[in-house]
Order: C-alpha cells, then structure tokens, then sequence
C-alpha cells in the first residue's frame, strides 16, 4: 500500500509517536533532573485522553529505568563516542525505544517507527536516523547482557553485600522484574472467593494465597479501570506484605488505633475494613499526602469511620490529647530500598546520607510515639526497606533505651527473623522487600 502523503507533500506521523516523546520527556527528567518518577508520570499523564496511551507511557518508564544499566551498556558498545550532555534526551529516548523491544516486546516495526517520529517530535530530527539505525541493530542482534548490579549506587551495593552476601544476586533480580498486581479484597463489600469469581467473569486470572485472608495476586497486571468494582470500593491495590500489617498489629474490637504515618491510607483502610468499630486517627505531616488519605477511604466508603489530622507525629504535643492508643502503626518514612521494582528512580536519587537522616528521623517518632500507647498495647513498627540501620538495628536500639518495651515475634510466616523483627527480601513469596517488629508495652 502506498504511504498516503499529507497536503504539505509530508508522510503523517507514525501512529503512536506521541505516548512515546511523553516517556522520553519523561525519562529525561527521572534520569537527568532528578525528579521523582510517580510525580513526573501523575502530572504527564492526564496530558493523555487515550487509556491505552497512558498505560504505554507507564510500561515504557518502568521498563526502561528497571532496565537502565542494560540500555546503557548497548549504547557504550554500539556509539563510537559517549553521549554528551546536551544529548540526554536522546539517551532518554532511546532507552524508551529499547524498553518497547524488550521486555515489553511490541510489534518492532511499529515501534521503531514511531520512536524514530517521536525524536522528530522532540526536535531532535537531525537524529532520527540514528535513532532508527540503533532501534534496528537493537531488533537483528538483541540487546547485549549486562549486570543489572551496575544500576545500583556503589555504597548501596556495598551494603547489601555486607549485609545479605547470600541474597544480594537474587534481590537485585527481584528488583529488575516487574512486580505482581496484589488485590486486597474489601470484605465490607464482600469476601475474597466472590470477588476471585468476578474476576474471572471479567477474564482476569487470581490466585488466592495461603495466610493472607483478602488478598488475590493476579497472573498478569492490568489497569485498575479493569478492576470489577474498583471505583466503587470493591478491591484495593496493596502487595501482600504491606497486607500482613493488619494481622501482626491486631487491634481489639473498638480499639483506639494510631496510623501516625497514614499516606497513601491502604493500611488504615485494611484495618477499618476489617472492624468498623476501631476509633482510627490517622496522620501524615504532609496536607497533600493526608489529602490522598481521604480519597482512598471515600473510595472505600470508609471516610466517616476514622479522624484524618495533619500533624508531625514526631511532636505529640501539636496534636495529642493525652488519651492513649491501644495500638499504634508506624510505617516509618524510609530508604524504599526494599520496593526498587516498583520506584525504580530510588537507585537514581537516594544517598547514603539520606538513610543517615532517615534513621534519626525513625529514632526520633518512635521515642516520641512509645508514651501515647496504653501499658499493655502494642507498636507495630514497619517499613519497606531492606537495610539493617532502619530495621532489625533500629528497633534494637529502641529496645535498649525503652524498658518497658518487649519484641513479641509474630512468626515466619511474615517473613525471616532478624534480630527483633521479621524482613522480607523483594520477591519472597512474591512480595516486597519488607521488614516489621511487633512491640508490647508492658507496666
């Protein structure tokens, strides 16, 4: 078939250049301007009417930054000379071509085609045909092996080898892959084996795991606009360790229950929906964060159920007043080493000194928080790292300086001992890097 010509004597742009120059505008920010993945991809992507666009956006990104020492690697092997600086959206562009060949595997013509209209789109069109000729040598010989240890900052790596010498291939493997899609079920809504029902109807493969009572874990991800009853209240997003939270805190029927670190609110939700009558406070120092606190309950139809305040819960005496909580969840702000998979820019930004600051942060909420629990409750202390300062060591430090605090082990079910806690690596059972200490305050 002819190529149709425009009335300019130009051929159209290629179908779908423009979700590919948005990654690439994308991609250049995370990998050049240190911006944050989730904010730069919540601000692009309203930018995009089609839903089919928007989730090609997201793939290409994810793909792209999980996959990034290897595109680098094919680009110091196949240029005769490194990219200068003013060529970084060139290099954001073509990690963005590379990802769409693998791992996501698109139809290549179609896909070389319109990275190479996307580059035009860029302005960037005395570089199409290079472009096009990496894309196509890309396509004949496949792209070349890397380590994908190389993505990951030196002191980083460092740590993990001194700290999991027989983990560290596999969680850096974990943490290359893309992650599974975790349901958690609303059981106000209904229980797990009816709604394991509706995604089958709806042609979506579940599987119910073992210990984690409204969870499903599909097959393979799709958007949450597909999700039967999703906007309604029906079913959540959250990974499965994330999940075991509301076991290990347990709060008593009617309990006074603290989330002093709330946002995004999917703890606070799982905890509401499974006993109505908790008397939950839920916190987070950010107005923004506690804003989208209050759109996960209102989904869930939960917003009247619990007391949403912004307030540092490092500094109690802004916002409590003096009635102690039988059980308080703190999921403390950390490194988010442990979910690389799913915050992939992490490798990009986070810094040795940030983990410094991090731990005195968690130092300093926890001793803060320990007198606002009743004698006799219990601290859940939780977060989705995977370095010892922020876990295992953390809480003994506390231990050491808190009498009256005791370690009750919740057993390995929620993941391997270590010192006074349990830690999940990423991808153990299938879920994220995770690690949480249940703490009694005895009289």
């Amino acid at each position: 078939m002819p190529i149709r010509m425009n009335p300019h004597g130009k051929s159209p742009p290629a179908a779908g250049s423009a979700p590919r120059a948005l990654a690439a505008r994308i991609l250049d920010a995370v990998l050049h301007r240190g911006r944050s993945l989730r904010a730069e991809l919540a601000a692009a992507l309203p930018t995009l009417d089609d839903i089919r666009d928007r989730a090609l956006v997201e793939a290409i990104c994810f793909a792209a930054l999980r996959q990034r020492a290897r595109y680098d690697a094919a680009l110091a092997a196949w240029l005769a000379k490194p990219l200068a600086a003013r060529d970084r959206p060139l290099r954001a562009l073509l990690h963005a071509g590379f990802a769409q060949l693998d791992p996501l595997a698109l139809p290549a013509h179609a896909a070389v085609a319109a990275t190479v209209e996307a580059a035009r789109a860029l302005g960037r069109t005395h570089q199409a045909g290079l472009v096009n000729a990496l894309l196509r040598r890309a396509q004949r010989e496949g792209l070349p092996a890397a380590d994908p240890a190389a993505a990951w900052p030196d002191w980083l790596r460092m740590r993990l080898q001194a700290e999991w010498p027989d983990d560290i291939e596999a969680i850096v493997a974990a943490s290359a892959a893309p992650a599974p899609l975790w349901l958690r079920v609303n059981r106000r809504q209904g229980d797990r084996d009816a709604y394991a029902a509706r995604l089958e109807e709806a042609g979506i493969e579940a599987a119910a795991p073992e210990g984690l009572a409204d969870a499903l874990r599909l097959a393979e991800a799709v958007p949450v606009a597909a999700l039967p009853g999703f906007a309604e209240g029906a079913v959540s997003v959250q990974d499965g360790a994330a999940q075991q939270v509301a076991d290990v805190l347990a709060p008593g029927p009617g309990g006074r229950v603290l989330d002093a670190c709330a946002a995004p609110g999917g703890k606070a939700a799982h905890l509401l929906e499974r006993d109505p009558s908790l008397r939950l406070t839920a916190l987070d120092v950010d107005a923004a964060r506690l804003g989208r606190v209050h759109e996960t309950l209102d989904r869930l139809g939960l917003a009247a159920d619990a007391r949403l305040q912004v307030a540092d819960a490092a500094a109690p005496a802004q916002w409590w007043n003096g009635d102690r909580f039988d059980a308080i969840l703190l999921d403390a702000p950390c490194s988010a080493t442990g979910i690389v998979r799913r915050q992939p820019d992490v490798l990009l930004h986070r810094r040795a000194r940030d983990v410094e600051a991090l731990v005195a942060l968690q130092a300093r909420v926890l001793d803060a928080l320990w007198p606002t629990l009743a004698p006799g409750g219990v601290l859940v202390y939780a977060t989705c790292s995977i370095l010892r300062d922020e876990n295992a060591r953390q809480v003994a430090a506390f231990l050491a300086r808190t009498p009256d605090a005791r370690v009750e082990d919740p057993g390995d079910r929620y993941g391997r001992g270590d010192g006074p806690g349990r830690q999940r690596l990423p991808g153990d059972g299938g879920m994220d890097g995770f690690f949480l200490a249940r703490l009694r305050r005895v009289a």
